[in-house]
């Protein structure tokens, strides 16, 4: 069966372009991004790795550690990094798992067989310091990822995590947010004592708790 949302992220160690790492080691406490890419070598792939290294500092200042995978040898991942630095101008700074046996793919269910029986399809995992799976997402091989989007989900967990509100559709940092049903008007005036905007009573608006 699929990860679901919710579950504890499968531990597993794997040779990497920064040595050998045991994932859960390198999460210890943060959060963190898995993300697969079907081959090296590939254009879009290329596209993405290199944008993911130029949000170096946007990952940091979240908290949030990067790892990549990709079904070949440690050896092509090698000469695939100078490719990316030379195009797209940033050099990988974060590791990428050479899983040629398909150890890792599997056991994240990244190998969709009726889209390629041996290529990964382009699978995002947000896991949270607690080492669950916090949001998933597959996208085909021929479609790159929107990684700004994944900084804005990261935003909104990460809030929503700490406060008892959700996000609402296209939200972005610093825009009002929803107070979760579950918390009672009696409850919000203490957590929101300025007042919020109840469109319906299961509609309340309030501005993003700092």
């Amino acid at each position: 069966m699929a990860l679901q949302i919710g579950d504890i992220a499968p531990d597993f160690e794997a040779e990497t372009t920064e040595g050998k790492i045991r994932f859960h080691d390198y999460i210890d406490g943060k959060w963190a991004v898995l993300f697969s890419h079907p081959k090296n070598f590939t254009p879009v792939c290329t596209t993405e790795l290199g944008y993911t290294a130029k949000l170096k500092d946007e990952f940091a200042k979240r908290g949030v550690v990067v790892m990549g995978l990709s079904v070949d040898q440690l050896a092509d991942h090698d000469a695939w990094a100078k490719d990316i630095e030379d195009t797209q101008g940033t050099a990988l700074n974060f590791p990428l798992i050479a899983d040629h046996d398909r150890k890792v793919a599997t056991l994240y269910d990244m190998i969709h067989p009726n889209a390629s029986d041996t290529m990964t399809v382009r699978t995002v995992f947000v896991i949270g310091p607690d080492k669950k799976v916090k949001m998933s997402m597959n996208y085909p091989a021929s479609t790159g990822r929107n990684f700004d989007e994944i900084l804005r989900v990261i935003d909104s967990l990460q809030l929503t995590a700490e406060h008892k509100v959700a996000t609402p559709v296209n939200w972005k940092h610093g825009e009002d947010v929803i107070i979760v049903p579950a918390v009672s008007d009696e409850e919000a005036k203490t957590l929101y004592p300025e007042g919020w905007n109840a469109v319906r009573p299961y509609l309340r608006i309030v501005p993003q708790p700092k």
